[in-house]
């Protein structure tokens, strides 16, 4: 027992000694990024007969944007909602137009995926405000598809995606992309409003676009130059130029004259001025609608037995899945409406996917320029993004002559009047102000979409807020202080592996400073991963194999609330004190004064390990 008592044993009658001091460390302050405001509990008396006074009704009100005076869904002004599926068809046509061409397939086909998007997409449960149709996001994938399989396996590709969509939404996988940061949302918007921009300068000149937004970017001094020498082509640009200006100021019309879409009103100026003689701008040519459909027969599913066309497949599922339910995050912030159900909208995409390739045409996602024209017009409910369809639908068939009046110009003006609303520079400043971690993740988003494409850029933006979120979560403070003969680091906050170098610099200088005992106080640690902790652990062993004598103070697992600080200590006869190789069990250590124990921290129950040196009678063991 003699030599028991000499390593440190204490009988079960003794005391257990009273706890260190926790280390005085000041109040953390707020993150920057820390809410400024704080809900409101605090109670209001009632009277056992009141009525509670906070009611889900209310609450559903504000969630739905709004309710009818049955209380069954937001009101309907029909009004609003028609002149608002207008813009969405404006904004959706040269978009849908634009897509097949830069995809390498027929004009026609983006028209039949965008009357897909609106009536089968529109008309689904999902998203409320979320437009869907042909996505530049695809364009250059399809096009690099269609020249390898041709356009006629596109269909099952296509029809493949869709399906493939469908079981990943009934499997309940589309709201793990509800877990993005507003900064990355913001520089999606950005990144796409950014080249939409400037690749609709060049139509709106009558040119054709370079290619790449980098090309397009840097192709401007020479579309400037070639705009102002050719007359028809700056006809065509002042009717861009027209077209942007309504779109900005028409909201302060007075009366009811701004109820008019100021994109109507630049259409029809478009029209008046193209009809004008002496003017030749370029206007809208649509072929037969019905003639382009292709549907896949028995030759294209065979391609099925091909890897690559099963790559191919998966490939679409993927990104049109990522950028539907991104493009849903970006939209619900755009207004007070109801909430994207993402698993239900991951099954609208599906079903809306599985129908184009059936038709053999274009892949389609939510487009974030069509959403915005859709929520900026002020529609509120699923009528509009489905009515823009039947727009869609009824033109192309019915009156391809009334198209062929509209200049391209106007239409592009329109896009270039989204992608800057999209892109929104006031919201930079704005975020710099803020917090400036997220700033940096909202430009480089920004800047790796306009560089590479969207897929790449929110996967980028999002690995960055990710190591932002860890960095600013392992937040830990390290004090450092000598005294007659002991060395002390009191250590507290959150160690992870990210702080291992400041963590060793404390623990190098504690050992160089010739102290012949060491003190590590961690008991203010919430979180220690197994990094740190195998770092301390080492550095224990280390020390106490040169002689000194080394005690350490270890975090430990805390009670719940509300339990007594005397209450029994768990058995820790499995915990053994590797550090020192002694095979011996850690003793507790415990408050002494009896009260709750409030969780993780200083105040919870931590476990006191053994540190003085090893008897010669252990030695070799």
């Amino acid at each position: 027992m003699s030599g028991m008592h000499a390593r440190g044993r204490v009988p079960a009658h003794a005391r257990i000694p009273d706890a260190p001091p926790a280390p005085d460390f000041p109040a953390p302050a707020a993150p920057a990024y820390a809410p400024t405001y704080a809900p409101d509990i605090t109670p209001t008396p009632a009277s056992p007969m009141d009525k509670p006074t906070g009611t889900a009704k209310s609450t559903k009100s504000a969630r739905t944007g709004g309710t009818d005076k049955n209380g069954k869904g937001p009101k309907v002004d029909l009004a609003t909602e028609i002149t608002a599926s207008l813009v969405v068809f404006l904004v959706a046509l040269p978009l849908c137009i634009g897509v097949a061409v830069a995809s390498g397939v027929p004009a026609e086909l983006g028209i039949i995926s965008g009357v897909i998007g609106g009536l089968v997409v529109g008309a689904a449960r999902g998203s409320t405000l979320q437009v869907s149709g042909p996505a530049a996001g695809l364009a250059a994938l399809v096009a690099e598809t269609v020249l390898e399989y041709g356009v006629a396996m596109l269909g099952v590709i296509v029809l493949g995606s869709g399906i493939l969509q469908i079981v990943l939404g009934l499997v309940r996988l589309g709201r793990i992309f509800q877990a993005i940061s507003l900064a990355v949302v913001q520089g999606m918007l950005a990144g796409i409003g950014l080249p939409l921009m400037f690749s609709q300068l060049y139509p709106m000149s009558d040119s054709k676009a370079p290619g790449t937004p980098i090309e397009n970017m840097a192709g401007l001094p020479g579309l400037i130059a070639d705009t102002f020498a050719n007359p028809q082509a700056l006809i065509a640009a002042g009717l861009g130029v027209v077209t942007i200006v309504l779109s900005f100021l028409w909201k302060k019309m007075p009366g009811p004259v701004k109820k008019i879409p100021a994109a109507l009103v630049a259409v029809g100026i478009g029209i008046g001025v193209a009809s004008l003689p002496g003017v030749d701008v370029k206007t809208l040519q649509v072929g037969n609608l019905l003639a382009s459909v292709d549907v896949p027969g028995p030759t294209e599913f065979a391609g099925l037995a091909d890897v690559g066309i099963i790559t191919a497949i998966l490939t679409f599922t993927v990104i049109a899945s990522a950028e539907s339910l991104f493009t849903a995050a970006a939209v619900d912030r755009m207004h007070s409406g109801p909430r994207t159900r993402y698993n239900p909208e991951l099954i609208a995409q599906g079903a809306g996917n599985t129908v184009a390739g059936l038709l053999g045409a274009l892949p389609i996602t939510a487009v974030v320029a069509r959403s915005s024209a859709n929520v900026q017009a002020g529609a509120k409910t699923r009528l509009s993004r489905t009515l823009h369809g039947l727009w869609l639908l009824a033109f192309a068939l019915l009156l391809p002559q009334v198209l062929a009046l509209i200049p391209i110009a106007v239409l592009a003006g329109v896009l270039v009047h989204s992608g800057w609303k999209l892109f929104a520079p006031e919201e930079f400043p704005k975020m710099w102000r803020q917090d400036r971690g997220e700033f940096a993740v909202m430009t480089l988003t920004t800047l790796v979409i306009v560089a590479t494409a969207l897929l790449e850029g929110v996967l980028l933006g999002l690995a960055a807020g990710i190591v932002l979120a860890a960095l600013r979560m392992s937040q830990t403070v390290i004090k450092q202080h000598l005294e007659e003969d002991t060395a002390k680091i009191v250590m507290a906050g959150n160690a992870t592996f990210l702080r291992l170098p400041q963590l060793i610099e404390a623990l190098e200088a504690a050992a160089e400073a010739g102290k012949p005992r060491i003190r590590l106080d961690l008991t203010g640690v919430t979180h220690l991963d197994h990094a740190c902790r195998n770092q301390v652990e080492e550095f224990v062993a280390q020390q106490r194999g040169f002689g000194l004598r080394v005690e350490l103070l270890m975090p430990g697992p805390a009670k719940p609330v509300g339990t007594p600080a005397s209450a029994p200590v768990a058995d820790l006869a499995g915990e053994r004190d590797r550090s020192a190789g002694t095979g011996l069990p850690r003793r507790p250590y415990a408050p002494t004064d009896a009260g709750p124990v409030p969780g993780p921290g200083p105040t919870a129950e931590w476990f006191y390990l053994d540190t003085r040196p090893m008897p010669e009678e252990y030695a070799s063991r």
